[in-house]
């Protein structure tokens, strides 16, 4: 990986380390030589697990910290050389019936954070993990990071604020960051036990446990990335100085609708079955139908490609929740 010398003995801080994309991401750091710290405040409704680090917990270290709080950070992010900004409330019907929490985490919370970035820690790297959320309903297809910002919930607006102070730190404090907008990430550790975080999660966990489950709506098209290509792309983007102060969407192989893809599940889970059914009426106001990413400028730019089809990835999904099931539910 070209990105790999960068890591070798440097300090990393990842916040949200214990949930799903945090913890991926600290295993292939472990891999490659980094000292990995991990913040998680470990709110069972925030997806971060202990679990979820089972076989490097001898290799982290673990804070349990909201980051909420800003005097621990002040102390957390002292000496570390790369911080992932990957903390945050999920669900964007939380964020509907609380939108207030989801302003201290989504928001507030950023900011102090890059405070403490700034006066302690002015020299580290941060990536923040952003989402498709904050362009809305799609104007066109496929949405490139020039079309206009228009969040449909509570949880894009805050989510855009957050996007915004890290870019902003980045302008005038020349504090070095980068904002991925994630898309559907689906993959090992990720919540399944509610749909906090992802349907997908919850139709693996319906499947396996031999139950139909919903997909609403059907024809919507998405575009989806497997765990370990986005850790890749994480990376990538805090290895490389062109990506200092820039904004990149992130995609995947393949575009498909939700039926498309409960097909694709019932190929690796044969036996399975499921109903189609319309968009509950709350849920469809903040629906934003079909979305999938133009992600060439972070490819051209960081050389970066997903290389996990939806099949290959799904296998090794539910593979991974078949034989760690009860730990997750």
């Amino acid at each position: 990986m070209p990105h790999t010398q960068n890591y070798s003995r440097k300090n990393v801080l990842i916040t949200g380390g214990l949930g799903f994309i945090g913890s991926n991401l600290a295993a292939v750091l472990v891999e490659l030589g980094a000292n990995v710290l991990l913040v998680d405040s470990l709110i069972p409704q925030y997806g971060g697990s202990l679990e979820n680090i089972r076989a490097i917990k001898d290799k982290v270290r673990v804070n349990i910290s909201d980051v909420r709080d800003p005097y621990s950070f002040r102390e957390l992010v002292r000496g570390q050389d790369y911080v992932f900004n990957l903390a945050g409330q999920t669900s964007h019907m939380d964020s509907m019936s609380d939108p207030y929490t989801d302003l201290e985490i989504n928001c507030s919370a950023q900011l102090s954070i890059l405070e403490a970035l700034r006066v302690y820690a002015p020299e580290a790297r941060t990536v923040y993990a952003s989402t498709r959320q904050i362009y809305g309903r799609p104007n066109y297809l496929p949405v490139d990071e020039k079309h206009p910002l228009n969040p449909v919930d509570v949880n894009g607006v805050n989510k855009l604020a957050g996007e915004g102070y890290h870019i902003l730190y980045s302008n005038v404090y020349n504090l070095r960051s980068t904002c991925i907008r994630l898309t559907n990430t689906y993959g090992p550790h990720m919540r399944i036990k509610d749909a906090r975080q992802t349907f997908v999660g919850i139709w693996i966990k319906q499947v396996l446990h031999g139950k139909p489950f919903e997909v609403w709506g059907g024809d919507q098209l998405r575009d989806f990335t497997y765990v370990e290509d986005c850790v890749e792309a994480l990376l990538l983007a805090a290895a490389s100085d062109v990506t200092n102060g820039k904004v990149y969407n992130l995609g995947g192989l393949e575009i498909l609708s939700l039926k498309q893809l409960a097909d694709i599940l019932l190929e690796v889970v044969p036996g399975g079955e499921y109903s189609i059914r319309e968009y509950p009426e709350d849920r469809k106001k903040i629906d934003i139908g079909d979305y999938y990413s133009d992600d060439s400028l972070f490819k051209a730019e960081t050389g970066w490609a997903p290389r996990t089809s939806i099949k290959a990835g799904l296998e090794k999904t539910v593979k991974y929740f078949e034989e760690r099931l009860p730990y997750y539910l």
